[in-house]
């Protein structure tokens, strides 16, 4: 059975820090390349970083030097750090995995950025 567990999210006052993490089971997650996504209100979803099944990472350049995408195969696990928030970082994080033909998607997790 195909399952992603997101955790992580949050309230966060604007200039903190949250860890987001997706746990894959059901899927060999070695071979998957993996995204992070997130949709605000009122807008579409879209790709925040990406890291492939060999490491090689991306991020969108409003994100880039403030998050930071990381994988771990040996506990099929998938992270996001995110610091210096922004109440513009307000949004649902969906965690996404690809193989070929295949895609996946986690539950989504609710970040809040407020004071």
């Amino acid at each position: 059975q195909v399952q992603f567990v997101e955790s992580g999210g949050g309230l966060v006052q604007p200039g903190g820090s949250l860890r987001l993490s997706c746990v894959a089971s059901g899927i060999a997650f070695s071979i998957h390349d993996l995204g992070w996504y997130r949709q605000a209100p009122g807008k579409q979803r879209d790709l925040v970083a990406s890291i492939s099944s060999g490491g090689n990472t991306n991020y969108v350049d409003s994100v880039k030097g403030q998050f930071t995408i990381s994988r771990d195969n040996a506990k099929n696990t998938m992270y996001l750090e995110m610091s210096s928030l922004k109440p513009e970082d307000t949004a649902v994080y969906y965690c996404n995995f690809r193989y070929r033909f295949s895609e996946y998607w986690g539950q989504g997790t609710q970040v809040t950025v407020s004071s």
